[in-house]
């Protein structure tokens, strides 16, 4: 139902009792590979979302997002409906199932995250949630148990089928680095950025809905590739060619994945920022020629960014079908050059893009 917009200290009638935050992400190059038990390359946005929490009083829960401006409350044995609410929902659930004892609980979100870009608004409800519950009730919970649990919540309560990428980085991340993750093992690796560069993300203008996209249906044409090529996973294919004697479209699928994650290795292992932007390029390319996951607002907006002098490469970020795109471009001129290919597709009434944040953030 809707609510009158209402201040934290309104919704709680006094000052929250936790205060917690999470941020997005976004991903450099990895994009497909986490449901496929690969790698991938993310890195914290400044972007983020707040969660206060207290004990609620009446024995029920009271969810309030002051970005939706929409309420929702529950009893312990009742279910919240879809949107926002599954998703926290989801995990208070798993938790309680763990043995944790969660109360009724009164919990305030407000997020800078702009929905629908693929900046992975969904995993930082999910672990700022979370976090709030394991700082309220002072519940031991590491980072990646913490981001499993995040995306078991995504996955059993809201029905989307994720791998775990968005979740770790929101767990584990900072906006200074980039994160290497083994979707596997889940060992992971705190690396710096190529030296001389910045990212700028550019929103396409054009939502995503990943729940309702096909998402679901890559991840079942991969499994459906690894059965045929006889491995657990896609990850176990070391060689772009063993994939070529699978039959279209499943070849294209994990032709893409197989060869992303050679690009990841090769970036792990430490390139200048030319050839990190040249392996960019490629992923893009990929998940628009063999994933079929790209648009043409995504396709205009990176090739846009490709033709700027001081842009060493872009792709599209998050899973695709709209969203935002990233661009590696040289130290201290990215705001200026998602300012140029804003301008440029404005003038030639190409997609409503808007330039949407530095990373790192530039100092306060």
């Amino acid at each position: 139902m809707m609510a009158t917009l209402l201040s934290p200290t309104e919704f709680f009638r006094g000052p929250p009792e936790v205060h917690v935050w999470a941020p997005g992400r976004v991903n450099l190059l990895g994009e497909h590979t986490d449901y496929n038990d690969g790698y991938m390359l993310p890195v914290a946005t400044p972007q983020r979302t707040d969660v206060m929490a207290a004990r609620s009083d009446d024995g029920m829960f009271h969810l309030y997002s002051a970005t939706l401006d929409q309420a929702v409350d529950f009893a312990q044995e009742d279910s919240a409906p879809h949107g926002f609410g599954r998703y926290m929902e989801g995990c208070i659930r798993l938790l309680q199932q763990r043995g944790v004892a969660v109360p009724p609980l009164r919990m305030y979100v407000r997020s800078n995250l702009a929905l629908g870009t693929g900046l992975s608004s969904s995993a930082a409800l999910e672990v700022a949630t979370l976090r709030a519950i394991r700082a309220l009730l002072k519940t031991e919970l590491d980072g990646v148990t913490l981001a499993q649990i995040a995306q078991q919540a995504e996955i059993r309560y809201a029905g989307v089928n994720c791998g775990i990428m968005d979740q770790m980085a929101s767990s584990l991340a900072d906006e200074e680095h980039m994160l290497f993750l083994d979707a596997r093992t889940l060992d992971h690796e705190v690396l710096p950025l190529p030296p001389g560069a910045e990212l700028i993300v550019i929103n396409s203008g054009v939502p995503r809905q990943l729940a309702e996209s096909k998402y679901n249906e890559r991840r079942a044409e991969c499994e459906a590739a690894s059965q045929q090529l006889g491995v657990q996973a896609l990850r176990d294919v070391r060689d772009v060619a063993d994939v070529e004697r699978l039959p279209a479209p499943l070849k294209q699928r994990a032709r893409h994945v197989v060869s992303e994650n050679l690009r990841v290795l090769e970036a792990r292992g430490g390139v200048d920022a030319a050839r990190f932007g040249e392996l960019m390029n490629l992923s893009h390319y990929s998940l628009r020629d063999d994933y079929e996951v790209s648009i043409g607002a995504l396709d205009e907006l990176t090739e846009a960014l490709r033709t700027d002098p001081d842009v060493f490469g872009a792709r599209l970020t998050g899973a695709g079908f709209g969203g935002a795109c990233v661009a590696l471009c040289r130290a201290g001129t990215a705001s200026q050059a998602g300012m140029r290919v804003v301008e440029r597709m404005r003038r030639v009434g190409g997609a409503a893009a808007s330039a949407t944040l530095l990373i790192p953030a530039p100092p306060q």
